[in-house]
């Protein structure tokens, strides 16, 4: 869909929401007058270091390894030109829409900070492409996160030259066939960019990318976190679990703020339930559920204390000037180690744990549903004539699997740093890797929930005369809008996608959310 208004670049640091809104729902930008101001002062510095016989790092030397090499006058512009093709290098799958227009926005704010050196009209470039929908062809590989995700920006900095691929995308539309760069910008009328000092080494020194991707998750991450909570309501429910584990005084002797916030969750999707009330009382002989049930807000709430940090992170990050040499607030240029990736990279490491331990537990809540030895009553795997057909089976084989494939991914990249530019560049971040395994990480979590909400659904069904409660009973009748109930074997695969698209959607926590007091 499109955003109504436009994000204002320049005026005050992004907000998360702010890089959602562009990267997925197209929200043109605008750059403030005050940005504008900056930017061409900070220019004119960068044009009077150009003069100078000393050499300084980007504007008359080369990069990298080559930084004591010296530039003439005549030749630095080519420099700038070599830079952005040599470092677009990029290879493998193209990368989402949605991560080259994160990327490029924040790459936008860091060159209207004032503190980059490049020109008004880079600024300009770059905004315009953005509102135009021309989003360069960015490539899976090539970043090791530092000094920056380089090869990813160098992909956008040589469109905007008007050289490489493009493909123009606009609001509920398919991409365009791959274009040419120069095409998609004479189409929009933009004139292509012809670099001057510095502004190449500007387009590319930074940690767009992979702060890009941090925000993605983490607004994927608060639906599927709470619809964690619902799909445990769920289970606990159909399994003749219990509620009062999650009472708010037995939360407040461990003050953990995500657990918390999960137990409430779970109290108000199970509030009131006559299923659950069906059972209490000393004649239900239990005393107390597996862990998979009654720890669910432990470890649903650890995922969430993970968010809050990363998302601080992500904040203090969204408020930084990531550019290596810097123009200074009283106009020196100065080299810096800002680009480092370690920041953001080390925490969308520890979100994929996170992922990979929530896509765990809901997945051992789906195995308990389909075992007769613990699902307290049940027919095994929810089959409807036991023997002939097979139910849940294999979709709890297909949690299983793609669980085994999240503990994988939860390895760090972090801890992989290979060395670079000639040993100019010795530690690296790899925070492009983790990234990048994080979203799929994000997807095999969102595909483990809907089956276990796939399950809940079906068990829920089959306790029959019992009644659910409003929430869990309101998700079971939207899981029946894309898939059947109880009865014969059927094609699983078509009701395991629909469900997933229910959960990715938000469509499953948001009708929980309107028959609950969440």
């Amino acid at each position: 869909m499109q955003h109504s208004s436009p994000v204002i670049v320049g005026e005050a640091p992004l907000a998360p929401a702010d890089v959602v809104a562009v990267a997925r729902e197209f929200a043109t930008v605008e750059i403030s007058d005050s940005a504008r101001q900056r930017v061409a002062a900070a220019r004119a510095v960068v044009d009077g270091l150009a003069a100078d016989p000393n050499p300084h790092y980007g504007v008359s030397t080369g990069f990298g390894a080559l930084a004591t090499t010296f530039i003439a006058a005549e030749r630095r512009r080519q420099l700038q030109v070599s830079l952005i093709r040599s470092h677009a290098a990029g290879t493998g799958p193209e990368v989402e829409t949605e991560v080259v227009r994160a990327l490029h926005l924040l790459r936008l704010q860091t060159l209207a900070s004032g503190h980059t050196g490049v020109r008004p009209l880079v600024v300009d470039t770059y905004a315009a492409m953005l509102n135009a929908g021309i989003t360069p062809i960015v490539r899976e590989y090539g970043s090791l996160g530092c000094s920056g995700d380089l090869a990813p920006l160098a992909h956008v900095a040589l469109a905007a030259m008007g050289e490489g691929d493009v493909r123009v995308v606009r609001p509920g539309q398919e991409p365009s066939e791959k274009t040419p760069a120069a095409d998609a910008l004479a189409a929009a009328g933009i004139e292509p960019l012809v670099l001057r000092e510095k502004e190449g080494l500007a387009l590319i020194n930074g940690t767009d990318g992979m702060l890009g991707q941090l925000l993605l998750a983490l607004h994927d991450l608060e639906n599927l976190v709470s619809t964690a909570d619902l799909a445990a309501a769920m289970s606990i429910e159909s399994q003749l679990g219990t509620d009062a584990v999650f009472a708010a005084d037995l939360m407040a002797l461990r003050p953990q703020v995500g657990q918390a916030v999960s137990a409430a969750n779970l109290r108000a999707f199970l509030n009131p339930s006559p299923m659950v009330a069906s059972h209490k009382g000393p004649e239900d002989g239990r005393v107390q559920d597996a862990y998979s049930l009654r720890c669910s807000p432990q470890v649903h709430g650890a995922a969430r204390d993970t968010m809050g940090h990363a998302a601080m992170i992500a904040e203090r990050e969204l408020a930084s000037v990531v550019d290596n040499p810097v123009i200074t607030s009283d106009g020196r240029i100065e080299s810096n180690g800002n680009f480092h990736g370690a920041p953001v990279a080390v925490v969308l490491d520890f979100l994929a744990i996170s992922v990979a331990d929530v896509a765990s537990v809901s997945e051992r809540r789906t195995d308990r549903a389909l075992d007769p030895a613990r699902n307290h009553g049940l027919p095994p795997f929810l089959a409807h004539e036991v023997g002939v057909d097979s139910g849940l089976m294999i979709a709890q084989y297909a949690a299983a699997g793609i669980v085994s494939e999240l503990k994988r991914l939860a390895a760090p990249a972090t801890v992989d740093s290979i060395p670079s530019s000639a040993m100019q560049e010795d530690h690296v971040s790899m925070g492009w890797s983790a990234a990048r395994k994080l979203r799929r990480a994000i997807d095999g979590l969102t595909r483990v929930l809907a089956i276990e909400i796939l399950t809940g659904a079906r068990a829920l069904d089959l306790r029959a005369p019992l009644v659910a409660g409003p929430a869990t009973g309101a998700v079971r009748d939207l899981v029946r809008t894309v898939a059947a109930g109880p009865g014969p074997d059927h094609f699983l695969s078509p009701d395991i996608e629909a469900v997933t698209e229910l959960v990715r959607s938000g469509a499953v926590l948001r009708t929980a959310k309107e028959h609950s007091h969440v």
